[in-house]
């Protein structure tokens, strides 16, 4: 363990006196408060920060878990949530701050915001014929429209379904297939580091042949030349102009669909995580205002892609809902040198900053004195997301960046939990360095082993939420049997399931989380869960592949790198490696996209499979990191295949 690591970072005084919760007292007052009389905590929260249509008559309804169902009776409206309450008082005040990857800026008020998403709700309405219940898959670049598209789906009761710019277009069929959506919103393009790049032609591909959608709405962000296919491709500059900027909102029950994100899992086909209206707008606020410690008069920055949860919950949903100042950035950033975070930090007068390790890492190695250069005075508190932060980073984000000021708050959470489960906060936590210390008020996290027995300081064991929290996931879309296999079953308590994170943990002394990394086959590329199955089945396309298997492998930018074992069906094909290597890595960048590209390509003979075919991955994975093997193989169909792998990563060919 680092000295960092062993240290304690207690909270800024001054800031704390400020905060919302303001010390570890006034923090166990809240959790003991949930733990005596949870439906009472969340009744409580629920009638003071939702604006409801009709109230709800029950709170927590568990009697057909784990579908649950979370203040039952009531309606609401989400976008109403994130505008319309906000009019009142906050119409001037600026929503959402966009910067343009080529420094081209957006100030868009709460009642310009309105305007934008109704026009964009009334297009959907009469040019298109979407309604409530409608799957609309949204194909976009970080730019507003984007924002527009999702809430204005939310004003209709359309169900959104956000596929990352950066997936191929198979990716993008098979969401779209799935979701069964007769409607995509992308735009013809974007810019990165100073350069256009298309989406549209992306889109195009993905709907060749027989497709669910009927429409293709294109945003012309770039105005640059692309195909149009007449019929279904319509300019959405041309349509929306003509729509009015009043719409009546949809009144949606509290468990009606409000989204649908697809993420990897342990099997080859991506899940479509459904997230419903009232507990995941709920707890997006409750969030925001306890974990950043946002006020009225804050700007806050959340550097992800509205492709991910990150950017649904941190982007949009939880800054808006909350009347917030919310920062939308379209770049990249080290463009166009590696001092362009702290510049748009210096210029905007940002209090909070929400990035990833992977980005704090890039911006370390490539700037690591540019923070120096900038006044970053304003900053309050610094988030990280996605994936464990390493102490060397930890350490220069809290002195470079946050003038060993500002707390950094590692804030542990799912796309399936709709928002932060484990958290430090800002004004109270001690913080220690790489740890997610607590579960936040509400949130019933343990460390638990397979019967739900709670684990001892030190001892490795599996986070659970043993209770259900309102913006958790609520269905697999379409696939209700995998819903439960996948979330609640492989651990229960007094009897009954519970939800497993998927991820390790271990409590040390003083009860504080540490996260020690997935026990399925998922990796974790940049804070991004990527299943180890479907990049396998990707690669197994390849006309050149018989075998192939999948692990993680420490990375030290992007956290975790992929290392692929490929066994081929022609050993002479050995002699044109590089050439192979290039034809897997296509094949994963038209399947999935570049984002699932492998670091390391090794050629075995074979793979590690016991006598019933299961393939070992932790024998793998201990060979990907160079470490000896020192589990037992006698189990193995073959064990000498071992020492043949080792050799051939050692050698890199066989």
């Amino acid at each position: 363990m680092s000295e960092t690591q062993k240290s304690i970072y207690y909270p800024n005084k001054a800031f704390a006196k400020e905060a919302r919760i303001k010390n570890m007292c006034e923090y166990h007052e809240l959790q003991n408060w949930a733990h005596e009389d949870y439906e009472g905590f969340w009744d409580h929260y629920a009638k003071e920060k939702i604006n409801w249509i009709e109230p709800y008559h029950t709170v927590l309804d568990e009697s057909k878990a784990p579908f649950v169902k979370w203040f039952d009776g009531g309606r609401l409206n989400v976008s109403v949530q994130c505008i319309d309450r906000h009019l009142v008082d906050k119409k001037n005040k600026v929503a959402i701050i966009f910067e343009g990857d080529n420094g081209d800026q957006q100030m868009i008020t709460y009642l310009s915001l309105s305007q934008k998403v109704n026009r964009f709700a009334n297009m959907l309405r009469n040019q298109f014929g979407v309604k409530k219940g409608d799957r609309v898959v949204i194909y976009m670049p970080m730019i507003p429209e984007a924002a527009y598209a999702m809430l204005a789906c939310a004003r209709i009761g359309a169900i959104h379904s956000i596929v990352f710019g950066g997936f191929s277009a198979e990716a993008l069929r098979d969401r779209i297939e799935d979701a069964q959506a007769e409607l995509v919103i992308t735009a013809d393009g974007a810019y990165r580091k100073g350069k256009p790049y298309l989406l549209k032609n992306v889109v195009d591909e993905a709907l060749c042949g027989s497709t669910p959608v009927k429409k293709v709405c294109v945003i012309e962000r770039n105005h640059e030349e692309i195909s149009w296919v007449s019929g279904r491709d319509y300019s959405y500059n041309e349509l929306v102009a003509n729509e009015s900027s009043e719409c009546e909102a949809e009144s949606m029950e509290s468990e009606d669909p409000l989204f649908l994100l697809y993420t990897s899992g342990s099997t080859g086909k991506p899940k479509g995580v459904q997230h419903n209206c009232a507990g995941y707008i709920l707890w997006a606020q409750m969030t925001m205002e306890w974990v950043f410690d946002v006020k009225a008069d804050d700007t806050y920055w959340c550097t992800a892609d509205v492709g991910w949860i990150t950017g649904h919950t941190y982007i949009v949903y939880g800054p808006l809902a909350m009347g917030a100042t919310t920062v939308m950035f379209e770049g990249v950033p080290t463009y166009p040198d590696a001092g362009r975070c702290w510049k748009m930090v210096e210029e905007h007068k940002i209090n909070q900053f929400y990035t990833a390790p992977t980005a704090i890492r890039v911006l370390h190695k490539t700037g690591e004195h540019e923070p120096a250069k900038y006044d970053l005075s304003s900053l309050k508190v610094l988030g990280t997301v996605g994936e464990p932060i390493d102490p060397p980073a930890w350490k220069w984000y809290y002195e470079a960046v946050g003038g060993s000021n500002c707390a950094i708050v590692d804030t542990y959470w799912q796309t399936e939990t709709g928002g932060h489960v484990v958290s430090p906060l800002p004004g109270a936590t001690p913080i220690k360095p790489a740890c997610a210390t607590f579960p936040l008020p509400g949130i019933m996290a343990e460390v638990v082993d397979e019967e739900g027995n709670k684990k001892e300081a030190g001892e490795q064991g599996l986070l659970c939420i043993t209770r259900p929290w309102p913006s958790q996931i609520r269905n697999v879309w379409g696939d209700e049997e995998r819903y439960v296999k996948s979330y609640f079953g492989d651990v229960t308590k007094n009897g009954k399931p519970v939800y497993f994170s998927g991820d390790g943990a271990i409590y040390d002394e003083e009860g504080y989380i540490t996260i020690t990394g997935r026990t399925d086959d998922v990796i974790n590329v940049s804070g991004h869960r990527m299943g180890t199955a479907e990049i396998e089945a990707a690669i197994k396309k390849s006309s050149d592949v018989a075998e192939v298997a999948v692990v993680g492998k420490p990375h030290e930018i992007k956290g975790e790198g992929i290392f692929a074992y490929v066994v081929l069906k022609n050993e002479e094909n050995l002699g044109e490696l590089i050439e192979t290597m290039k034809a897997i890595n296509n094949v994963i960048k038209h399947e999935i996209g570049n984002i699932a590209l492998c670091d390391d390509i090794v050629f075995v003979p074979g793979l590690p499979k016991t006598r019933s075919g299961k393939v070992m991955r932790r024998i793998l994975r201990t060979i990907a990191k160079g470490e000896a093997v020192t589990q037992d193989t006698s189990t193995l169909e073959d064990p000498a295949v071992v020492a043949q792998i080792e050799s051939c990563v050692k050698n890199g060919v066989c």
